[in-house]
Parts: C-alpha cells; structure tokens; sequence
C-alpha cells in the first residue's frame, strides 16, 4: 500500500487559492484515475478535481467551504503500487539513525520512530464528537492511539489551515509532553508571584474591573447574523449562494473605490444592422459561426481603445499601470442569473471571424459552466450588453483594477432628422445608447466622453461594403 498526496492543481495565472465546494467522494470510497473527486470554485470558476492515481480515498484534510491554496495536499488517497511518496517516510526512517552527527538529525529520527509506534499501537475508544474544533482522522487516530484526552487535544496550538491541529503539531506535543510539567503550574499560582503587585501598579484602580468585561468579549465569536424572520409568514428567505455572494462583495468595493462618472452617447447602428442582415446567413454557412452584433461592436471598442491607450489601464495605489495587451471583457449572465465575465484576449489582433469564435466560444462555456480559470483572467477594459434585457441604457460598474466598462442599449427603430445635401427629412433609423462608466480618479471627463464617442463614430461610419 502506498499514500498519494492529492494536492490542488495550478489552475491558470493569478489563481492562488479556491474554495472546495463539494466532495464527490468520502473517505473509503474507491477512486478510479482521472475520477473527480471534489468541486472547487475560485472567484468566478466552478470546476472538478481529478486524482492521478487509482486506490481508496482514506484522509480528507479539508472540508466543505474551507479556503485551499494551490499546491496544498487536500487528500490521502491509498493505492496499491508502491510509490515515492508512500516510500519516502519509511526510507526517512531506515536512514536516519546513521547521521546522528547532529541533534537535530536525531531529533527528527526520534519524532519519526515514535510515529511509527503510535500508528501500531492498538487504538482505544475515544470519542471527539463532543470538540467544537475539526480535526482530521489521523490526528483523531494518533490521539485515541496514544489516550489523548478531548480537552488536552483542544489545548495544542495547530500550525494548519484556521489553526488547526496538524500530525506534526501532535506528534510534537506528543514528544514534548513530559518534558515541561511546570508551564501548568506557573499558571495555576499567579498571585503569589511578584509580577502581581508590578501589574496592579500599571492598571492601577480599575484592575478588579478588567476580567469582568473578559467573559462577555469571549462570547463575541459567537454572535452569528440571524436569519431574518417574516413578518407576516409569507416571505420566503434565501440565502445568496457562493458566487451572489462574490459579487456583492465585488460591486460594493468597486463602488468603494472608484469615484464613478458615466457619459452618454445615442448612435445610429443602421449600417452595422443592415450589413449583419445582409451577411449573417452566408457567414455561418462559410464560417460555421452564428454572426451577434457582439463581435461587430467588440471589433470596435477595441480599435478605439488602440487610439485611447489611456483607457486601457488599472490603478495601483498611487501608479497607473498601461497595460500592453487589449483584452476585453464580456460580462454574460448565467441561466441562474449570476454575472460572468470572460475575457478575449489580444482582442485588437482579432478579425471579425476570429472575434465571433472567441464570442461565441466563451458564451456558449460560461451558459455550460465548463469556463477555466485563465478565461476570467487579465481583463483590461469590459463591455456589458444591457439591450439583451430590452434596457435602452445603463450605469455599470467598473470591473476592478480595470478604469472603464461600456454598456451597450437595445437597438431601436425610431424616427430621426437625416441630412442630406437636397435639406434634412425624417426617416426610420435603427439606434441604440452606449453608456461609458469611468474611474474619475484617472480618467476625466474629456477623456471618457471622447473615448465614448470615438466608439460611437466606428459604429456611424461602418462600411456596408465591407466583407467578412
């Protein structure tokens, strides 16, 4: 038998940490090669966690909800090939006794052996259902092994994850439990030390006072948020989930910290309409594409924000960082009605055939949930459609670090003054609202309506000619 440590992948750049969401498999279930064995979500991603090995999953060393960071041992999976990890311990133990030159050689090589012994030591009934604290089924083992009582397990200072209790910390204590009984003492006689009266001097009058307040701070902890409670007993309460919750917490920093402003421009999208009329059937017939108005408008803003390289920025304390790379972000709503926003990257290298691919293939995998991590990733300017609802324009805001998101309106028929050398007539023209949301702490108000109206110019000027 040999134990794999099932760690958590690299899961794209800047991905440093995820929660773990659900487990698929519990502790004796038998796990194939390439088995998921649990979800994880980071801010934006949901995906599964795959073992590398088959064998039988015996050591779950996080729980649901528990905050992993990338490259932690989440698991202990038993398999029954031998393997340099269940090898390394053992020949850990058959070497060391040899360079006992120095002690703390023969420190670790004694910690080692006792471990050993506490493992094939018979276990005894002890029961930890009773502790408020979580501890893993090995520290459970070793604890019951070696008659560890409930109250002394809770009394050990745990070096893991929220603090708590590891093998290493228990086989330490473990070690060093005979070798200093007078730290308890020490606590148990306070007052005759002399220390008392030097206390007393610097608290002065209101030392009698302090414990009071102690025991009511103690309970502070506990003070969970209530549910809250119908009124008139009709009201449902729902409880947000996991990523209501993110974005929440994202929307109201962003308001925090940036000073929003936003600009309004109304555009006449007649020839980009009539060209994706003309071109939508052929396209996808050539292409093997669907043809939105997103890619078109995507196309767009990012030729705009090569000639506004000032918008295509983030703020760090007090620097601005010019961001090389034009990637633009696409916040798509979920069927559950949470927000996503994937990212095209190098979105100003991109034709238009490209640009629908990269459309169409991060909208259908955020409706699916099969996004990566890397696809949320790096975004430097957003664009959101609020016309998809039927909003004729909106006030977004702005996805951090980035400085701007552009909010498109539902496109229009109505009725407008047309310009012609033979005089101006009314005619029915297809129009829409762009709202621009910009961070006014570095991006003015010149700077955010030219850049808006830059945008709104491309749109104008669209050639019905072009080809695709």
């Amino acid at each position: 038998m040999a134990r794999f440590e099932l760690k958590l992948p690299k899961m794209g750049e800047s991905v440093a940490e995820a929660t773990i969401t659900n487990w698929l498999k519990e502790v004796g279930d038998k796990i194939e090669m390439d088995e998921a064995v649990l979800e994880i979500a980071t801010d934006k991603v949901d995906s599964e966690v795959p073992s590398e090995v088959s064998g039988t999953l015996v050591e779950k060393l996080f729980q649901k909800d528990d905050l992993v960071q990338v490259g932690q041992t989440i698991a202990i999976i038993e398999t029954e090939a031998g393997s340099v990890a269940a090898s390394a311990p053992q020949a850990a133990t058959s070497e060391m006794p040899k360079p006992v030159e120095t002690p703390a050689v023969a420190e670790v090589a004694k910690t080692v052996e006792a471990a050993k012994d506490y493992v094939a030591a018979p276990a005894t009934k002890q029961d930890f259902s009773t502790s408020e604290k979580f501890f893993s089924p090995l520290v459970k083992n070793i604890a019951k092994e070696e008659g560890i009582s409930i109250a002394e397990l809770e009394s050990i200072s745990g070096t893991g994850n929220e603090g708590r209790v590891t093998k290493n910390d228990l086989l330490e204590y473990i070690a060093n439990r005979g070798k200093a009984p007078a730290a308890p003492a020490q606590t148990e006689t306070p007052a005759p030390t002399p220390a008392a009266p030097v206390q007393q001097q610097t608290e002065s009058a209101p030392q009698p006072v302090t414990p009071t307040p102690q025991p009511a701070k103690t309970a502070e902890p506990t003070v969970s948020k209530a549910m809250p409670v119908s009124v008139n007993g009709q009201d449902e309460i729902v409880e947000m989930d996991r990523m209501r919750k993110l974005i929440s917490g994202y929307m109201v920093q962003s308001v925090q910290t940036s000073a929003h402003v936003q600009s309004f421009i109304e555009v006449d999208v007649t020839a980009i309409w009539d060209w994706r009329e003309k071109n939508k059937n052929a396209f996808e017939k050539r292409e093997g594409e669907k043809l939105t108005f997103t890619p078109i408008f995507m196309e767009i803003v990012a030729k705009a924000l090569k000639d506004f390289p000032m918008m295509n920025i983030s703020v760090d304390g007090d620097y601005i960082v010019k961001k090389k790379n034009i990637n633009l972000g696409m916040a798509a709503a979920l069927p559950n009605g949470n927000l996503i926003v994937p990212v095209i990257k190098n979105a100003d290298q991109l034709n238009l055939l490209g640009m629908a691919k990269a459309v169409n293939d991060l909208g259908n995998r955020a409706k699916a949930g099969k996004l990566k991590p890397d696809d949320t990733q790096g975004g430097t300017y957003t664009v959101t459609n609020v016309g998809t609802f039927g909003s004729v324009f909106g006030t977004p805001i702005i996805n951090q670090p980035q400085v701007g998101i552009l909010a498109l309106g539902a496109i229009r028929k109505v009725p407008a003054v047309i310009e012609t050398p033979e005089g101006d007539f009314i005619g029915i023209r297809k129009k829409m609202f762009l709202s621009h949301s910009y961070d006014h702490r570095v991006v003015d108000g010149a700077l955010g309506g030219s850049f808006v109206k830059r945008v709104a110019d491309y749109m104008e000027a669209f050639d019905e000619n072009r080809s695709f």
